[in-house]
């Protein structure tokens, strides 16, 4: 028996992480789309969310499956008792012929977002100035730390009675550029007054990783807990509680970096700003190629799928695809396809 299948415009990419020849999470499974999940590299330095999907034998199934009726998931209709294909996948085979007419596109689409996350980098309504950890005797002494060279804050780090010598006023925003400045320092090599100041950070902070997997330690992370060791030594003169969140941290500034929604969460007027969708591309450096722009892939062809089993159960096949009267469906992700031929 030869089932042909003509399908345009099949997406083969996939957005969600898991598989659906599995039961779904409580939750469902995961958006993976998003650009902050396409950027992330596994150990090995791979880009694992950006998904490409081809026809397989699940694929195959599930269609036919979905011809003889069966709307189900792959794996409930196989848990059934009476499965139809239960004895046959063995017998089937298949053929993707891809339309030379109509050639594999690499488009960009917009993709929503439906899970409510927030930009990293944004925030809404107005700035508030007069916070207290901007308003403070002691702002200038903690803010200051900032302002100083990298030498200069392991040499704070390791020194309990270092007074930090500041002059400049600042406010949310310039609290959030001078960071921004600070991330783009260069990792460091830990030797020297790194490696005392990384050895006393350990000390004081067991729980935060400075190391990265070269070995070496990017300044950022010695700036934002340097604050946390200010905010110790500057309380024993005066009271932080009212500048500091219900746990004693800093708002959106961690012992190992910053997050600048959830810093400006606290000195705005309105909430995080959502995020309404991304374009889904991921783009990656490769030796020898340089950058390159990975986009999402719709294909056109024909799908042979040929069946090796008996006239009998051809027939019943045939009369159970013609009962339901399935005119078209989906292919992978929003492909049309429909039945352009049915031999035995």
């Amino acid at each position: 028996m030869r089932i042909t299948i003509k399908y345009e415009a099949a997406w083969q990419n996939s957005f969600l992480d898991g598989s659906n020849n599995e039961p779904l999470p409580k939750g469902g499974r995961g958006f993976i789309g998003s650009m902050t999940n396409l950027s992330k590299r596994n150990n090995d330095g791979k880009y694992t969310n950006f998904i490409q999907r081809e026809i397989s034998h699940d694929t195959v199934m599930g269609v036919l499956n979905r011809l003889i009726g069966d709307q189900r998931k792959l794996y409930q209709a196989k848990q059934c008792p009476n499965y139809f294909f239960a004895e046959l996948e063995n017998s089937i085979i298949f053929e993707n012929i891809h339309d030379r007419s109509k050639p594999i596109n690499k488009e960009i689409i917009y993709i929503r977002n439906i899970t409510g996350s927030t930009d990293q980098n944004s925030f809404t309504g107005m700035i508030k100035g007069n916070d207290p950890i901007f308003s403070s005797n002691y702002s200038d002494a903690f803010w200051g730390l900032l302002t100083l060279n990298f030498k200069d804050v392991c040499q704070f780090i390791v020194t309990p009675d270092f007074v930090v010598e500041n002059t400049r006023t600042f406010d949310p925003l310039s609290v959030l550029d001078q960071l921004e400045q600070l991330n783009k320092l260069k990792a460091m090599e830990v030797h020297g007054i790194v490696e005392d100041a990384f050895a006393e950070l350990q000390a004081k902070f067991p729980d935060a990783e400075y190391i990265d997997n070269k070995g070496m330690i990017k300044p950022i992370m010695f700036y934002c807990s340097a604050l946390y060791l200010q905010i110790s030594r500057l309380s024993q003169n005066f009271d932080l509680s009212n500048a500091l969140t219900k746990s004693g941290g800093i708002s959106g500034i961690s012992k190992r970096g910053f997050t600048p929604k959830d810093f400006m969460d606290r000195f705005t007027t309105g909430s995080k700003k959502p995020i309404w969708g991304n374009p889904y591309l991921l783009k990656e450096k490769r030796k020898g190629e340089g950058e390159v722009t990975s986009l999402l892939t719709k294909a056109n062809g024909v799908l042979e799928i040929h069946l090796d089993i008996s006239q009998e159960k051809a027939q019943q096949l045939k009369d159970m695809i013609e009962a339901a009267g399935v005119s078209s469906f989906h292919l992978g992700k929003k492909g049309l396809a429909y039945v352009d031929s049915l031999r035995i």
